[in-house]
């Protein structure tokens, strides 16, 4: 039997490994020890045996109520993935794994590894509407990349998706996966509509350098890239300070920040009611677009998330407050759950990536709610 953890987005810590009902295992901490959640690693052994694995260190993560009717997630083949029996108690995790195949990757959601990633871009860049944009290199050298989707007409609104600032949060880039491929689908109507009237400047992987890494919430230097985003800078922040400086460049009419939230069984989105120059008009805009999202998406609910900051609140270092405070926007954060969607559980995949593709799917039909073709 052997565990490792030396690959793309891999991280596990190796304790002991001598008694198969009791292997003993520890999640790595990012950069700077803040913040520990994701795991990621690969178990050798034999086909019908059961393996018994102890994650030690789940009660000292960075989200430990995360843990709670929380599943861990599996795969033979790197591409399907389930779930695998977990129970949570007395600050450990226990997972329960009978080998199927002489090798099973189990992580703590579907990985969404650099591999795919640049896969992702190879694939669209191929459309007669995309345009590929590199921004800058981040701290490890890795290309911070923005696919630009439309005619670049500038009478036409700016959209703007950014997804990963948390590189563990992997639904992330399965949501824009999905939108992407469908935002490039000739027959899609959603797709036309929006593209007459948008432009699309969509952010992949804004961590690249923290997904590869294996860390869950921060870049290579420890920085929590969505706390830089009134002061990004090069030598902590470097993804965030080009994308702000793009932003600058095209105008932003639109923003959606990707995200994945550890506790909450739910998909919900945080909105900017909190920033300074919040108005009504953007409250009933707001409000619009949620009402689309629940008609379009039974994934989606609005009434359990995070409480609303109160009136000019808001901490403007947070990309959605600081991209509608700057550009008189709406703008959305919007999060989805490691855990299963208590709205529509499933025991065996839970939430998954699969239903990630769906909701950006989804996503794009709310959108066309709010965008308005600009008077030319």
């Amino acid at each position: 039997m052997r565990i490792s953890s030396n690959f793309d987005g891999g991280n596990i810590e190796v304790i002991n490994t001598e008694d198969s009902n009791n292997i003993q295992l520890a999640i790595r901490p990012d950069v700077g020890d803040e913040f520990f959640q994701w795991f990621n690693f690969k178990l050798d052994g034999i086909v019908g045996n059961v393996y018994t694995l102890n994650i030690i260190n789940a009660g000292q993560s960075s989200y430990p109520e995360g843990w709670e009717n929380y599943q861990a997630v599996a795969s033979y083949d790197r591409q399907h993935w389930f779930r695998l029996p977990t129970q949570y108690q007395d600050g450990c995790l226990t997972i329960h794994a009978e080998l199927e195949c002489d090798q099973i990757q189990i992580a703590y959601f579907a990985p969404y590894s650099y591999e795919r990633h640049q896969d992702l871009l190879a694939s669209v860049q191929q459309h007669s509407l995309v345009t590929l944009e590199h921004l800058g290199l981040t701290l490890d050298n890795r290309d911070l990349t923005l696919v630009k989707v439309g005619d670049g007409d500038p009478q036409k609104e700016n959209i703007w998706i950014t997804a990963r600032q948390h590189p563990g949060e992997t639904m992330a880039e399965w949501l824009v996966d999905g939108l992407l491929h469908n935002l490039l689908d000739s027959d899609c109507p959603s797709a036309k509509a929006l593209l007459d009237k948008a432009n699309f400047y969509i952010v992949p992987n804004m961590n690249p350098d923290g997904s590869v890494r294996g860390h869950l919430r921060t870049n290579a230097a420890g920085t929590n890239l969505n706390r830089e985003w009134q002061t990004p800078s090069l030598d902590k922040s470097p993804e965030v300070f080009y994308v702000v400086e793009k932003m600058k460049q095209t105008g932003v009419d639109f923003y959606y920040d990707v995200h994945g939230d550890e506790a909450l069984p739910y998909i919900f989105l945080a909105g900017c009611e909190g920033i300074p120059s919040y108005t009504q008009a953007l409250a009933e805009k707001q409000q619009k677009f949620i009402d689309a999202l629940l008609l379009v998406s039974p994934d989606f609910q609005d009434s359990v998330g995070y409480d609303k900051d109160l009136p000019k609140q808001a901490n403007l270092n947070i990309a959605t407050n600081w991209v509608s405070e700057t550009f008189n926007c709406l703008a959305n954060t919007l999060e989805m759950p490691f855990k299963d969607n208590a709205q529509l559980p499933d025991a065996f995949m839970g939430w998954s990536p699969e239903r990630c593709i769906y909701f950006g799917e989804s996503s794009l039909i709310a959108m066309n709610a709010v965008i308005e073709a600009k008077d030319k």
